[in-house]
C-alpha cells in the first residue's frame, strides 16, 4: 500500500470500527507489553498528553483519569469521527480529538508533558518540538516479523521481506538526531491463537497485515489452507511481535 491507499483504508475502517478489536476472540502465550500501561506509569495528574494516531480514541479514553488533559490526533477523518462519537458516549470531559497530520503538529512549542504513539507513524523532530524539556515519548510499533506465518502463506504483507529490526533502528536513530536521550527499547513476541476463522478474517479485513485482503477470491483459498495447517486445540496459531521505545527529551 502507498500512503494514499493507507489513508483510504484507515478512513473506511475508522468509520466502521475505529481501532476496536474487543470482539475478536483470541488468547496469547508469552509476556505482552501494554503501551498505555507504560504511559500511565509516567503520567502525572497535572500532565497534558498527546496521542498520535489515536484511531477511535479507545486507548486514551481508558486512561483519561491519569492526566489533566489528553489530546488524540489522527490523519483519518473516519477515525476521528469514531473517536468523537466514543468520546460523546463516554462523557469524559478531559479528552479532545483533532484531525491532524503527525508530520505537522499544530500545537505550541513545549506544550505536552507526555507524547504517545501506538502502531502509527511519527516524526521525531515534530514530537521534540511540542514536548517540554524533560518530557517523555513512548511508542509501540509493529515489528517486521509480526504474523510471520500468515505473511509467508500469502507471499505478501506489512513489511514482508524487510530485515527484522529495521524500523526500530530507524526510529531510534531519528529520535537521537532530534535530541532525545535515555532511549530504551523493549521487544516482545507472543504466540496468538484466534478462536475461529471469523475472528481471523475480521483481523485481516480491519488491519493492513495483508494489504487488500479479500479483494481476490484466491485470498480465501489461501486462508482456508493456512487455517488447516495452523489449527490447534487452542485456536488458529500465529504470532504478535512488537517493540516499544521510551525516550526522554
Amino acid at each position: 500500500m502507498n500512503p494514499l491507499e493507507y489513508k483510504e483504508f484507515y478512513d473506511k475502517v475508522g468509520k466502521i470500527n475505529g481501532w476496536d478489536f474487543s470482539n475478536v476472540k483470541s488468547v496469547s502465550e508469552g509476556t505482552r507489553w501494554d503501551l498505555y500501561r507504560e504511559v500511565m506509569k509516567v503520567c502525572k495528574k497535572s500532565d497534558i498528553l498527546l496521542d498520535i494516531g489515536t484511531g477511535g480514541g479507545e486507548a486514551i479514553l481508558s486512561i483519561a483519569e491519569f492526566a489533566l488533559l489528553l489530546v488524540g490526533i489522527d490523519q483519518s477523518t473516519g477515525m476521528i469521527e469514531t473517536a468523537t462519537r466514543n468520546s460523546a458516549k463516554s462523557g469524559i470531559p478531559n479528552v479532545r480529538f483533532l484531525m491532524m497530520e503527525a508530520e505537522n503538529l499544530g500545537f505550541p512549542d513545549d506544550f505536552f508533558n507526555v507524547v504517545s504513539c501506538r502502531h502509527s507513524e511519527f516524526f521525531a523532530k515534530e514530537v521534540a518540538k511540542v514536548l517540554i524539556k524533560g518530557g517523555t515519548f513512548l511508542t509501540q510499533q509493529v515489528s517486521e516479523n509480526d504474523k510471520s506465518n500468515i505473511k509467508e502463506a500469502f507471499g505478501r504483507g506489512q513489511a514482508f521481506g524487510t530485515k527484522a529490526g529495521t524500523l526500530k533502528h530507524q526510529y531510534i536513530t531519528k529520535l537521537s538526531e532530534a535530541g532525545f536521550s535515555d532511549i530504551q527499547a523493549f521487544e516482545f513476541n507472543v504466540i496468538e491463537y484466534y478462536q475461529t476463522a471469523e475472528d481471523l478474517i475480521f483481523l485481516l479485513k480491519h488491519t493492513p497485515i495483508i494489504p487488500d485482503f479479500g479483494r481476490n477470491e484466491v485470498d480465501f483459498q489461501i486462508l482456508q489452507q493456512f487455517i488447516k495447517e495452523n489449527q490447534t486445540q487452542k485456536g488458529i496459531r500465529t504470532n504478535s511481535e512488537r517493540f516499544i521505545i521510551v525516550a526522554k527529551y
